[in-house]
């Protein structure tokens, strides 16, 4: 399974996968509650803060399980305001029941740009900066299918009014989206082989 890099402004991302502990806790924690907020809304509930409890669990163990992932899912907030924007990074085996769900998503998914990635070339983009239901909060996204994976960027909002000053920065994150395929090199008595450190 290939795995996933880029190269996100330090001065406007924080990095919540490789946050373990109490580094980037205070922005994994602030991104979480927005996004269980937005869910709890979304769900038909009244829309109120998330509990700073269930915040807080998540947001322990959100590291341990991207971790796991092993570069299969990357994780930035907004530095400024890690309330306002999550952006989710996912590579996907192209599987034939992944292939059938993408094609019965709902009629507004279909209305994609094109979008040009250095590395993965064109894929398909899709903003959403006014939901028609008033609960679900502005997102982006972002495909790439390779033709084995299906690689793609969410970016959610928690601000409907801010939405249209971020998504520049949305777009120069997704364009620094790559993957890095680990290459298996056969035993020789000849070749040295290193082990990572």
């Amino acid at each position: 399974m290939p795995r996933l890099q880029a190269d996100a402004d330090p001065h406007l991302w924080v990095p919540v996968t490789d946050s373990i502990g109490f580094r980037g806790r205070r922005h994994r924690k602030a991104a979480i509650r927005m996004l269980l907020t937005q869910a709890s809304a979304t769900a038909g509930s009244t829309a109120r803060p998330a509990s700073g409890f269930a915040a807080w669990a998540i947001s322990q163990a959100a590291p341990m399980l991207m971790k796991k992932a092993a570069g299969r899912v990357l994780v930035w907030v907004w530095k400024a305001d890690a309330e306002l924007v999550v952006a989710m990074a996912q590579v996907q085996e192209a599987t034939p029941q992944l292939r059938t769900a993408r094609a019965m998503m709902p009629m507004e998914y279909d209305d994609t740009e094109n979008f040009r990635n250095a590395y993965l070339g064109v894929g398909e983009k899709l903003v959403v900066p006014l939901p028609g239901d008033g609960k679900t909060p502005p997102f982006a996204t972002y495909t790439w299918d390779t033709g084995t994976h299906i690689i793609t960027v969410t970016a959610v909002c928690g601000d409907r009014e801010r939405f249209g000053t971020v998504i520049g920065s949305i777009d120069d994150l997704a364009r620094t989206l790559r993957t890095v395929d680990d290459v298996a090199v056969g035993e020789s008595p000849t070749v040295l082989r290193i082990d990572p450190s």
